[in-house]
């Protein structure tokens, strides 16, 4: 039941992404959102790493 609760939103959230309204002719810009995820990315990744040499 649990995987096809998982399944079951992850089809919806897909839906809901390729449901956008408006003119095609104009897309929606998308580097707001993502720049911010690959600096947080960036930041977990060197954290990581520094804890990682901090211990050893």
């Amino acid at each position: 039941m649990k995987k096809f609760f998982t399944t079951l939103c992850l089809l919806t959230i897909v839906i809901v992404a390729f449901a956008q309204p408006g003119n095609p002719d104009n897309p929606v810009p998308l580097d707001g959102g993502i720049s911010l995820l690959i600096a947080a990315g960036a930041a977990f990744g060197a954290k990581k790493i520094y804890d990682a040499k901090k211990r050893g």
